[in-house]
């Protein structure tokens, strides 16, 4: 298949894909009336603290970049590297996964850092992401192991469950051992993949200021926990247990690699994460609305003011043109 038309498809189908499940929402479980109650009634101060922790976050992403760099001989505008960031953002709106390439050709342009660069230090980052994810994930098992396990035990039969685990732990097992022998390509992806990620980790303790980049680490996830948990007063009469903020925000995270931004899939899986502690699903999609409307207008409004102000800010300074 031709590579132009490959490309077309990996924008367009996570497109159609939000727009279908938005389509779902208002025909089966929240009309947009309805939803439009909800956000009149909403409470915007717990919204606003909630946008205040995302931006904090994204503060200290941009801030511990330079952390990466530095060891590299390069020392980024913090300014620069903030409007970079929120650039990324925005274009990830519209083309997921491209935000990434922006933001490494952005800060070649204005910091005269090569792309290949920028770019790796990027990666890295998402590979230290996937790895924050997981330890929420864990986290999150432990604190509910009960509960989980009681969900589990009602919702399939436990000796099915056991034969499932075995199946699983089989199959991983010879895959590992596929994967370890095999030169194929798609082998060889995944064993850069893994190496990738073991160069993404070892690559933070040979850092200058490595107990400087992992405290921002945990208060960047922080406040991302944050910024989720504490909109979640906004909706009047939504009471989530803890256990159902983290799985929550977990679903909440992964829809954000479905569609554009989360588009259609946030509230819904959020929702539903929701509905497994009991919650009532209509205002639990109302707070997945809710707050994936709230972070996106504010990075549409971030990402927008930051394309206008980055080549102002570095009229003075010397640009690079790639």
């Amino acid at each position: 298949m031709n590579k132009k038309i490959i490309s077309l498809i990996k924008v367009v189908l996570p497109l159609f894909i939000g727009i279908g499940l938005v389509w779902y929402l208002f025909t089966n479980i929240i009309t947009p009336t309805k939803l439009l109650e909800y956000f009149k009634d909403a409470n915007y101060w717990w919204i606003s603290l909630g946008l205040f922790f995302g931006m904090l976050s994204h503060l200290s992403r941009a801030y511990r970049w330079n952390f990466m760099l530095e060891p590299m001989g390069y020392r980024v505008s913090f300014i620069n590297s903030t409007l970079a960031l929120l650039i990324g953002y925005f274009i990830n709106l519209a083309i997921p996964r491209a935000g990434e390439v922006t933001r490494a050709t952005v800060i070649a342009k204005y910091e005269n850092i090569p792309f290949e660069k920028g770019f790796g230090t990027i990666v890295t980052e998402r590979i230290i992401d996937l790895i924050m994810m997981f330890l929420i994930i864990g986290i999150t098992l432990l604190i509910e192991f009960n509960f989980i396990v009681d969900l589990a035990l009602k919702k399939f039969n436990s000796t099915k469950i056991f034969i499932s685990l075995l199946i699983f732990s089989i199959v991983i097992l010879l895959i590992y051992k596929y994967v370890k022998k095999s030169n194929t390509g798609v082998t060889v992806k995944i064993k850069n993949f893994i190496k990738s990620l073991i160069e993404g980790v070892t690559s933070i303790f040979r850092m200058k200021k490595k107990w400087a980049f992992i405290l921002h680490t945990l208060f960047i996830w922080i406040m991302y926990v944050l910024m989720f948990w504490a909109t979640i007063p906004a909706i009047e009469g939504l009471n989530v247990p803890i256990g159902g903020v983290l799985v929550g925000f977990i679903a909440g995270a992964f829809s954000i690699a479905t569609t554009n931004g989360g588009l259609g899939s946030y509230p819904l899986l959020v929702a539903g994460a929701f509905v497994l502690f009991d919650v009532a699903q209509e205002p639990s999609t109302a707070f997945g609305s809710l707050i994936w409307a709230s972070q996106t207008i504010m990075i549409l409004f971030f990402g927008t003011m930051s394309m206008v102000l980055i080549p102002l800010y570095n009229k003075n300074r010397k640009s690079y043109i790639l």
